[in-house]
């Protein structure tokens, strides 16, 4: 399994908006989902994570067959927020945003004028 082929527009992606413990696995996570988001992990959404200093990321994602959890910590710089707003502790991403996020691309949204 690819994590390319895990990032398509068949699943929903939501970054949690506080920050994480990256010491926090499965069980960690997903009580991080449900008790914080207010969320069920389930096979079509995708819940990202970041630490503090944004430079460590999580995925987790539900799968039939069990849980995936996909990590990873940057050496310089650091992940930059897409300038979302977050409803109900997570911010929705669009599968874009999410790709353009983790390959260290800066998107932002423009606004539509009157």
């Amino acid at each position: 399994m690819s994590a390319i082929d895990l990032l398509t527009d068949h699943h929903q992606y939501y970054l949690y908006a506080g920050h994480t413990d990256m010491r926090k696995s499965f069980h960690g996570l997903c009580g991080v989902v449900n008790n914080e988001l207010g969320k069920q992990v389930n096979d079509r959404d995708i819940f990202i994570f970041l630490n503090k200093r944004c430079t460590h990321i999580k995925l987790l994602l539900y799968e039939t067959d069990g849980f995936t959890l996909l990590y990873r910590r940057l050496h310089k710089g650091r992940f930059s927020l897409p300038s979302t707003t977050a409803i109900g502790g997570a911010m929705h991403l669009s599968t874009t945003e999410l790709l353009s996020m983790l390959s260290g691309l800066h998107l932002h949204r423009t606004r539509k004028r009157a």
